[in-house]
This record gives C-alpha cells, structure tokens and sequence, in this order.
C-alpha cells in the first residue's frame, strides 16, 4: 500500500536541515557543526535553553527576571556601607589620608555620572541582557583589583570602574524589570527592588563586618566575588534571549549599528560631563570653597555642557532622548522628586551622625545601632507600598512619601537638648518610610511615561537624578552646618545647645527641599488601570 510520500518520507535536503543549527535549534544544543563527528553534547547549552523556556513560558516569568536581577543587585551593593566603615583602617595599611581615600565614593559617583547616559542608550540599541552581563563581568574585574590593590592609587582606580559597571548594570537592569512587567504593575516590582537596594548595604554591615574583623577587609571583595559569580550563572540561565536570536541576528546587528551612528553621542558627552563636572564641583566645594575658582570653573564648565545638550536636543535629528519628553510632566516630576528627595534623604543620612555624636555625646556604637533603624524601615516598606500603590495610586503615594520624608527633617531641626532618643527614632523611621512609599511610586511613573525601546536611557536618567540629588544633598547640608559651627567658634565638640543649634538650619534646608519634592509629586497624572492591560 503506497503512503503519502510528505508524511512518511523525509528527502536528503530536510535531513540535513534536521542537523543545521541554524534551522534547528536541538541541534545547536548537541553541538552540531555540520559535520557528523563533532556532535558533542553540549549540557550546558541544553540546561540554559530548558530553564529559559520554562521561565519564558512561566506564568510567573517577570518574577523570573527580578529575582535574578535582584541576586545581581545584592551582589553589588553589599559592600558599600561596610567598607566606607573601614576606611580608617585602609588609609592606616596604605599609610594615606580619610581625605584621599574619599575618592573611593568621589570617583564612582564621577563614573557614574559619565557612564550612565551612554550606557543606557548602548543597552536600548544592542540589548539590556548583554549589556547586564557585560556590566557583571566588569563588577568581577573591579572586585579582583580591589583585594589585590597594592597600593592606594590601584584601590582607586578599581573603586572607580565599579562606578562604571554600576552605571551598566543600574540601567541594564532597571529596562529589564519594566519590559518584564506590564505599566499596571511596574510599581510592585520597583517596590522589591527598592526593598533589596536599601537592604542590601544594611545586610552587608551585619555579615561583612565579622568577615572584615576576622580575615581582614580585603576578604570582603573576595565574598563578593563569589556572590557575583553566582549572580552571573543565575542571569545567564533565567533570562531568556530576545536580542540576538539566530533568525534575526543579521537585521538586528544592521538596524543596531545603523541607530548607533545616528544617535547624537556629542550631546550624550555633553550630558556626561556636565552630570561629572556638577558632581565633581559639589564633592570639592566644602574643601575649596564655594566662592573659590576651583567650584567657579565646575559651575561653568557644568552650565556650558548642559546648554549644549539642550541645544542639541532641540537641534538634532536623533537626541539621546526625544525632547518631547521634557514636556511631560509623568517624566519630568518623577525625576525632580527623586533627585529632592535624596538630596534631604543623604544629607540628613550623613548629618545623623555628626549630630549624635557632638550635640549628644552618643558613641560610635550607639550612633550605628540607633541608625540602622532608617534603611530597614526603607527596605521593609519599599514592597508593601508598591502593593499598596496598585490600590490607591501613585500619585498618592508619591505625595505620602515625600510628606513623611519632609517631617523627619521638621522633627531633627526641632530637636532640643532634652529630646528623648524616642523621637530620634521615630525621625529616622519616618525618613526610611518616606524614601520606601515614594522611591517605588517614581520609578514605575516615569517607566510608564516612556517606550519599550527607550527604557534604558530613561533609566539612566532616573539614576542620575539621584547620584545628583545624594552629591548635592550631602555637601550642601554638611556645609551649612560646618560653616555655622565655625562662624560661632564651635570647631570641637561642646555636647549641648551650642552645637546643636548649628544642625537646625541645615536640616530646615533639607525639609525644604523635601517640599519641593512633595509639590513635584502633586503633579503626577493618575495611571488609568480601568483601561491598561
């Protein structure tokens, strides 16, 4: 009996078709070169594919991405509070000052600042994964130079690459989570990713300082390490590859190269270095004086570099971000509450102590036990407000948080000799809550407002408004209160009402600022769930 030759006979052409890793994928995963005798089995291929399908197939599969990119993010940033803590001991090993060392923190945010405009839109070109993985590979590069830095000029320059990496990896992952995430529901995911970003430091000083103590601080990169390592597999398996697919890499690498030259890199280098030279006059200011001609040419040099990327924004066939958008209001106020709100969120941060420890003769110990009651209530509430935002909007939570955060700094600028320590607690709760309710709410607000195709770039800028807003925040309110105590003769610790009252216009500074912050938030548009999908 004759069959039907099309389903019972396969010719010579389809069976090599069978073997062709560009037409069938089973075969790249068994290592299929076109030639019979090197058909190795690739595990690591066919394990990776596996999981990617699951997790692409998954119901749950956003919850994929953001754990993954959460493990990348804790592997980052738990380092950063414990090894400002142990710049002491470093400055005494390389037989140099706190002042140089400094730069540990001046240097990454001046890389940053650089960095993330570029980089941000290089991953919206070429593709957020990559650009994450690439930015992973740097953290280990940076980690392995930091534990073997011989000298503090090495320890320098590995601190600032991880500015770098961080700029990558901060925009790579933020246009991964808000393309995993429908707009309706963007916020509950900015909620967990605030939750592990203020945690994750604060975590860091619990586990990192008995690993500092006893194997030396050096070890901490090595744990790091590791964690990063770890980070790196878990990505590579769970996030799946869109980009770069084997049936449409040649048109994506044409199309990616074709916007690469069009997109206007001078005004990207000009936002750059304005962002760079703002930061740098900021950090230099209180040691030079902001009167002086070192804050005078970084005030220029920022102003003239500004102007010419928003000229070239206005002039220019294709901006590093469509003007446009500056004319709407759900980009705009996001970016101006964040950048307020961590301008009195930092500057009180670092003012906290100098407080307890001059005003009320608190130790050390005491002043870190009472303070870590800020960032866990920031981490705690940070996932609860993002649920809590579904309900009742971001608007409204954008307007509570920055309500709660200027009332933290009302209630430090009021404290009196006799303030219980009570209600120095409730001021930092109240800043921690502020900074978890509003953080989420901003963040998901302006990724709504913005294309799939932009999400790197607009992530870039929500970063740097905040490395902007931390900078000036700190330098500017530590500033003020510095010069106060010198106006009045107050340059040693005098524990009472002298020094303290020189904290009370910096901290209405603050609150002032946190105002703004609130009146940004009042003109959020509502995010119409009824019609979203």
């Amino acid at each position: 009996m004759n069959e039907d030759k099309s389903t019972t006979h396969v010719d010579r052409d389809d069976a090599e078709g069978l073997l062709n890793a560009r037409t069938d994928p089973g075969s790249a995963a068994f290592g299929v070169m076109g030639a019979e005798a090197s058909s190795d089995l690739n595990w690591f291929k066919m394990l990776t594919t596996r999981v990617q399908d699951r997790a692409e197939n998954s119901m749950r599969h956003q919850w994929w991405v953001l754990w993954s990119l959460l493990a990348g993010l804790f592997s980052l940033n738990f380092t950063f509070t414990v090894f400002i803590v142990e710049l002491p001991k470093v400055a005494t090993q390389f037989h140099t000052s706190i002042t140089v060392l400094s730069w540990t923190m001046i240097g990454p945010l001046l890389a940053y600042g650089i960095a993330a405009p570029m980089f941000g839109k290089a991953g919206d070109i070429f593709g957020h994964r990559r650009l994450y993985l690439f930015g992973l590979l740097g953290a280990m590069l940076s980690a392995i130079l930091t534990a073997l830095a011989p000298d503090v000029t090495m320890l320098l320059f590995a601190r600032t690459l991880d500015g770098v990496q961080g700029a990558v990896t901060g925009t790579a992952s933020g246009a991964l989570i808000n393309m995993a995430f429908r707009p309706a529901e963007r916020v509950k995911a900015m909620g967990w990713w605030s939750l592990v970003g203020a945690g994750g430091p604060v975590l860091g000083v619990s586990l990192g300082s008995p690993i500092i103590q006893a194997f030396g601080w050096r070890t901490l990169f090595w744990v790091q390490l590791v964690l990063i390592v770890i980070a790196f597999a878990v990505v590579t398996v769970v996030l799946p590859r869109r980009r770069g697919a084997p049936e449409e890499s040649e048109a994506t690498k044409q199309r990616a190269i074709k916007e690469f030259r069009e997109t206007d890199w001078i005004g990207s280098w000009s936002l750059s270095f304005a962002i760079a030279a703002l930061m740098l006059g900021l950090s230099l200011a209180p040691t030079f004086g902001w009167t002086s001609w070192v804050s005078f040419v970084a005030l220029a040099l920022t102003v003239l570099l500004f102007s010419n990327f928003v000229y070239r924004l206005n002039h220019v066939a294709h901006p590093l971000i469509p003007a446009h958008y500056f004319h709407q209001r759900n980009f705009v106020m996001p970016m101006v509450l964040r950048a307020v709100a961590n301008f009195a969120y930092f500057g009180a941060f670092f003012l906290f102590p100098l407080l307890m420890e001059k005003a009320y003769g608190y130790s050390i110990v005491h002043v870190g036990a009472i303070a870590i009651a800020r960032p866990i209530v920031f981490a705690i509430s940070s996932p609860v407000a993002g649920y809590v935002a579904i309900r009742i909007g971001e608007r409204v939570s954008a307007v509570a948080g920055a309500t709660f955060l200027a009332m933290s700094l009302v209630i430090f600028s009021l404290l009196q000799p006799s303030s219980g320590a009570w209600l120095i607690v409730i001021a930092l709760g109240l800043s921690g809550l502020g900074m978890g309710i509003a953080m989420p709410s901003s963040s998901s607000t302006m990724a709504n407002e913005v294309l799939p195709s932009e999400f790197g770039v607009m992530s870039a800028a929500q970063m740097v408004s905040v490395q902007v807003g931390e900078v000036a925040g700190i330098e500017v309110l530590v500033s003020i209160q510095q010069a106060l105590a010198r106006q009045r003769g107050l340059t040693h610790s005098h524990p009472g009402l002298a020094i303290l009252n020189t904290f009370h216009l910096p901290f209405q500074v603050g609150a002032a600022v946190a105002i703004v912050g609130i009146v940004s938030a009042c003109f959020f548009r509502p995010f119409d769930r009824s019609t979203t999908p």
